[in-house]
């Protein structure tokens, strides 16, 4: 074999021996596939649960299908609320207080900033460690392409976190484009190649190039046998919405339909699935979002131009996922991959001016959001709270809120080689802080228990019985606790406590089955108040343990201001 091997380089220049190269590293990447897998972890921005056709979209993901054919998808899968928290979960297998992210830097406010709180800075605490740290000195080769958002510069850039190759966006968001216009002025848009700065060439599109960055980091070192972390982080889905023209043209006119009826439709699609219960017809009524019918034609008109383009920008985020994946077929590498797709949160209900410092239209007033332009350069649309709703449906609201249409998400996961249970779905209670001890499990890879450096346990537990077909569940009746911007909750089994701030709850603690009512309609803290009591007590040792800081009603009051503007005080 090592004869014919040099016999090949010798004839390189031929043809036919470089075609025969081709197939001779294949199969020995293929033999490769001994003991630990290759992992590649695809994280959508703001992708609500039922957009996906395997979840119940009439968005046109082929690749995603594929994907959940092949491996198991996840109906039970939940998150933070926003992008940044989950992702500081996902990376560390941590609570996102303990990770440093208990507040995103744009929602920094004095009086928080000057308590100088470790679960607060809004980076990546140095009392957790990352995946990419950990196989990185497990032989690993580690890769990043896409959306950081765990901190900026000196020590916190991703290539300080344990990525051997990145190409990254430092913040949260902004134009898909290569113009670097941001979300809001007090913003910045900053790519980094290995924490160094760099300009996006002239015809960048966010997805387009993260794939090709990823897809260049795994060829380069695809002769070394050693397996790799892939960590493909898009923008996609988060606005403002850019998508090319003529996948927006594929969509003129199939949101016409409004907001009302597409939400109709994903819980039909969903029950057809045996998702939801059959008789969930209710939910909770979002006081900001008119009925489409009460539009009029006009604001229909740009309305459903907004969710084409949002439709667009995720068909060609399914495209580039069948590129890397392609690739890695094409190298005999995919056969020995772990592949990990999930949404970082729910769908963005946001619209551009409630962003920090956009609140005057000045910034806003400079793009073209003329209906020809949307989607397009120099526009600056979103899907907004109409279109967020429908995208989670049947659960309710979406990004921000610990309502289940904000903290439950899609997951796709595909074992390496043939899996037993392909094309399952699991209905078990998962965690985004699961997929570390996972991913550790199936590379070998242990996880630090040194007392003497400080580094916070685990919190999540392997799916591998799951994803084998052992086990049902990996949880049975431990709870799990969330705070982001006052937004509180604590599920345990079946049930579920909730804080939400006047006029999207009670401001109080309410009480939900989630079993029987998914979409939180009813409350029922008076029919059961000793189950309400005995949730509440152990959200507050959750809290006590990640050092959750009390806010005294700071973000309540933004959120009054930001969704009901003059209605403060009320």
């Amino acid at each position: 074999m090592r004869h014919l091997y040099f016999a090949f380089l010798l004839f390189a220049f031929s043809s036919c021996h470089n075609a025969a190269t081709k197939q001779e590293n294949a199969a020995t990447n293929q033999e490769n596939a001994a003991s630990r897998p290759n992992i590649l972890v695809i994280v959508a921005d703001d992708l609500g649960y039922s957009d996906i056709a395997p979840f119940g979209g009439n968005i046109e993901t082929p690749v995603i299908s594929q994907l959940a054919q092949a491996g198991m998808h996840f109906s039970d899968f939940h998150v933070l609320p926003t992008c940044s928290p989950t992702r500081s979960a996902l990376l560390t297998g941590n609570d996102n207080h303990v990770a440093g992210l208990g507040i995103m830097s744009e929602m920094d406010y004095p009086a928080l900033h000057q308590l100088n709180l470790p679960g607060y800075r809004a980076h990546l605490s140095d009392e957790v460690v990352t995946i990419p740290e950990l196989l990185r000195n497990n032989g690993y080769h580690t890769y990043m392409t896409g959306k950081w958002h765990l901190g900026e510069g000196p020590g916190m850039d991703p290539h300080d976190r344990g990525f051997e190759e990145s190409f990254i966006l430092g913040t949260g968001g902004g134009s898909h484009w290569n113009d670097r216009k941001a979300l809001a002025p007090p913003q910045h848009m900053e790519y980094t190649r290995n924490g160094t700065v760099v300009e996006p060439p002239v015809d960048f599109y966010s997805s387009k190039n993260y794939t090709d960055s990823m897809i260049r980091f795994i060829d380069q070192n695809k002769s070394d046998k050693k397996p790799f972390f892939a960590y493909l982080s898009y923008t996609a889905v988060h606005d403002p919405l850019h998508a090319p023209d003529d996948y927006i043209a594929k969509y003129k006119g199939k949101f016409d339909i409004g907001w009302d009826s597409l939400w109709t439709l994903r819980l039909h699609n969903l029950q057809t699935l045996g998702i939801v219960p059959k008789n969930l017809t209710r939910f909770s009524k979002n006081p900001v979002i008119p009925q489409w019918k009460s539009l009029s034609k006009e604001q229909q008109k740009e309305f459903a131009r907004d969710m084409e383009v949002y439709a667009a920008m995720l068909e060609y985020l399914d495209m580039s996922m069948g590129r890397v994946i392609d690739y890695l077929k094409k190298e005999g590498l995919y056969e020995n991959t772990l592949v990990v797709f999930m949404s970082d949160n729910g769908a963005n209900g946001a619209t551009a001016g409630t962003y920090p410092g956009n609140a005057d239209g000045k910034y806003l007033s400079k793009f073209n959001n003329q209906l020809e332009n949307r989607g397009k350069r120099n526009s600056y649309v979103e899907m907004g709270p109409g279109w967020a709703q429908a995208s989670s449906a049947p659960y309710r609201l979406f990004k921000t809120f610990a309502s289940e249409g904000g903290i439950k998400a899609p997951l796709i996961i595909k074992l390496p080689g043939k899996m037993a249970h392909a094309g399952e779905w699991n209905k078990s209670f998962v965690h985004v802080t699961d997929l570390m001890p996972t991913i550790l499990e199936l590379a070998n890879t242990p996880y630090p228990n040194d007392p003497a450096k400080k580094i916070h346990p685990l919190i999540g537990k392997s799916l591998v019985p799951v994803l084998k077909g052992d086990s049902a569940s990996v949880h049975t009746n431990e709870g799990m606790g969330w705070e982001l911007f006052e937004m509180k909750a604590y599920i345990k089994g079946n049930w579920k406590i909730l804080r939400l701030p006047r006029p999207f709850g009670s401001g109080e603690w309410q009480l939900y089955d989630l079993a029987t009512d998914p979409a939180e309609t009813t409350d029922l803290s008076q029919q059961h108040p000793e189950i309400k009591s005995d949730l509440i007590k152990a959200w507050n040792v959750y809290a006590e343990q990640n050092s959750v800081y009390d806010h005294h009603g700071h973000y309540d009051s933004v959120y009054k201001a930001t969704y009901m503007p003059g209605k403060e005080n009320d």
